[in-house]
């Protein structure tokens, strides 16, 4: 009889310590969905036009907009389209950080390079101390189309995000 007893009480045990896991874990996976993060993007603009005649620069606004103010939903029946203004989506408040451009008289030129990217690991390391995370990187360019034209970018959109406090 006392075998019998101490089977049941390492069943119980067991299964016990089964509910008490899952439980966990269920709130565990409750706690991450109900987290919240914030995004920042911020834009590195680097000038492919030799000689310095382009602008290169970090941007990253410092107030926040609502798309909703500039967005109108349009479907067959209601083709009503948002009044706003685009001056009034336009941000006062942005910090701009001067970059080098690419190209000097004599092409590619390597120094502004490493330039720029000690300016980038710099903003991206203070980011990072603030509590951001790098979450994507993507980055597209437009450059010279030939003969005549002299201008060209090359645009980087770094996008952190951070749990909202």
């Amino acid at each position: 009889m006392l075998h019998l007893t101490k089977f049941k009480t390492k069943k119980t045990n067991k299964m016990f310590k089964k509910i008490l896991f899952v439980a966990l874990l269920f709130v565990s996976i409750m706690e991450i969905k109900a987290q919240a993060y914030e995004y920042r993007i911020v834009t590195s603009i680097e000038s492919v036009v030799p000689m310095g005649l382009g602008r290169s620069r970090i941007i990253s606004a410092q107030e926040d907009k609502d798309y909703k103010e500039y967005t109108s939903s349009r479907t067959e029946e209601d083709k009503k389209q948002n009044k706003s203004k685009r001056g009034d989506a336009k941000v006062d408040d942005f910090d701009e950080t001067k970059i080098l451009n690419f190209y000097s008289a004599t092409g590619i030129n390597f120094q502004n390079v490493a330039s720029n990217d000690a300016l980038l690991s710099s903003k991206v390391n203070t980011m990072i101390e603030e509590g951001w995370e790098l979450t994507f990187v993507t980055s597209g360019v437009e450059s010279d189309a030939g003969k005549g034209d002299g201008t060209g970018i090359f645009i980087t959109r770094f996008i952190f995000k951070r749990l909202k406090s």
